[in-house]
């Protein structure tokens, strides 16, 4: 193993790679700790020490930006409007037809679609950075009330401060899709999926020294252990696939022979990735949000009920109904990303053009119906698979007492799976291409 490292940093251009995506990960860093203009930052400092875990709504966003967004820093949105960008993009080419026919374009058109995503995330940070400015100026931003701190975290709050935070902050995004296309292009691996992982892998200190403080060193161990079986689980689910045979029938153009070549076609058991526990986050976040604005008490000074059983049901994380409604969200959100992602008829109709067949299943509607079929039953256990991860951090909430932001569940070990496994396999690629012999044998 260690040889094998060596042999990376013996290859020029491999290490010239390396170091550059290092260099844009500091610069990255750095900038989340760097403050937007008129903020407090000891008050943000002393506020985020005295709400440490109680962030509630924004605590996906903030886990996303790497601690950034509670920080109110230059960075403070992160990589989350992209991040939406791109889902948005993708399920609007199943409502709009433009967007499915550049798509199949290629090269070109998914120019012309990754265009549109820069102009969708910039949008979405101005609207983004805009609300996060005005939860701040109004002191309900880590959902604290009675701390002098929490209430006063800006330092000017007229119009024309606020719009300059607003700018720095969506120019602070525009500048973290300029660093990921950087290292995708000259770096290793893709660039936004590890500008994420950095994000998420800088809140692991601190995440799991608090589970030390608070419960000991014995539960410290339990959950470090916890974590390397769960690590281990999620590297076996995602790297697991079912291979569907296919066989191409031999064809003469000219003199020569095409075809008769053996393949296969992958599923994998979690082909929605990490999305649908972003989307059932986001879609139980709605409830909260809109209840936190009506919080206003009535004449005899209560608040309405209907607010009062959000509160109590879709507020807490360790609640049985909430658990329950998020991970049948999961399940149902895979599903439907899964069908909008892979289109069993498409795939049957590409085969058939090709001369392609699976043994035994007729070509045209009889393959689509067998993969259909097969995704189907396959995306059973991926769905139920996503939802038990996603549930690890709320189960550590009620039992270790730990924040939502457990690093050993939900979409953080997700995520920090899956894009080190692509880092490898790219890190191997390479290797191999100048030495004859992976990073891993």
């Amino acid at each position: 193993m260690f040889s094998a490292i060596a042999r990376v940093f013996r290859t020029p251009d491999l290490r010239r790679k390396i170091a550059f995506t290092l260099a844009i990960i500091a610069l990255y860093r750095l900038g989340a700790h760097i403050p937007a203009p008129f903020v407090d930052f000891p008050n943000v400092q002393s506020c985020l020490r005295e709400s440490a875990g109680t962030e509630g709504l924004l605590s996906l966003v903030n886990l996303f930006s790497g601690g950034a967004l509670l920080q109110l820093s230059i960075f403070a949105l992160g990589v989350m409007p992209y991040i939406t960008a791109t889902i948005i993009v993708q399920l609007l080419r199943v409502v709009i037809p433009h967007f499915e026919t550049l798509y199949k374009e290629g090269q070109s058109g998914q120019a012309k679609l990754t265009q549109y995503t820069r102009y969708l995330t910039i949008a979405l940070a101005l609207l983004q950075s805009t609300t996060l400015v005005t939860v701040a100026r109004s002191g309900q931003l880590f959902g604290t009330t009675g701390i002098p701190e929490c209430e006063q975290l800006l330092t000017n709050d007229v119009w024309w401060a606020q719009l300059l935070m607003i700018i720095t902050m969506t120019a602070g995004t525009g500048l973290i899709m300029w660093f990921a296309e950087l290292v995708t292009e000259r770096g290793i691996g893709n660039g936004m999926s590890l500008l994420i992982f950095t994000s998420i892998a800088a809140t692991f200190p601190s995440a799991l020294w608090a589970i030390a403080q608070a419960r000991g060193f014995e539960v410290f161990l339990l959950v470090l252990a916890v974590g390397v079986v769960v690590v281990a689980l999620v590297v076996f689910v995602e790297q697991s696939q079912r291979r569907i045979p296919v066989q191409y029938a031999k064809r003469m153009v000219g003199r020569r022979t095409y075809g008769g070549t053996n393949t296969y076609i992958p599923i994998k058991v979690n082909m929605a990735g990490v999305v649908p526990v972003i989307f059932a986050s986001s879609l139980l976040y709605i409830p909260a949000l809109i209840a936190q604005f009506n919080m206003q008490p009535n004449a005899d000074n209560e608040i309405p009920a209907w607010v009062a059983w959000i509160q109590a049901y879709f507020t807490n994380g360790d609640h049985p109904i909430y658990m329950a409604v998020y991970f049948l969200l999961i399940v149902g959100f895979t599903y439907f990303y899964v069908a909008i992602t892979f289109n069993p008829v498409e795939v049957a109709d590409n085969m058939k053009k090709y001369g392609g067949f699976i043994p035994g299943i007729r070509a045209g509607r009889p393959t689509a119906e067998y993969l259909d079929y097969v995704l189907t039953r396959i995306t059973l256990p991926g769905s139920l698979y996503l939802g038990l991860i996603a549930l690890l951090p709320l189960i550590a909430l009620a039992t270790v007492g730990a924040n939502q932001n457990f690093p050993f569940g939900g979409a953080s070990i997700l995520i920090i799976v899956g894009v080190g496994l692509e880092t490898v396999k790219q890190i191997d690629a390479q290797l191999q291409q100048r030495h004859y012999e992976g990073l891993l044998r």
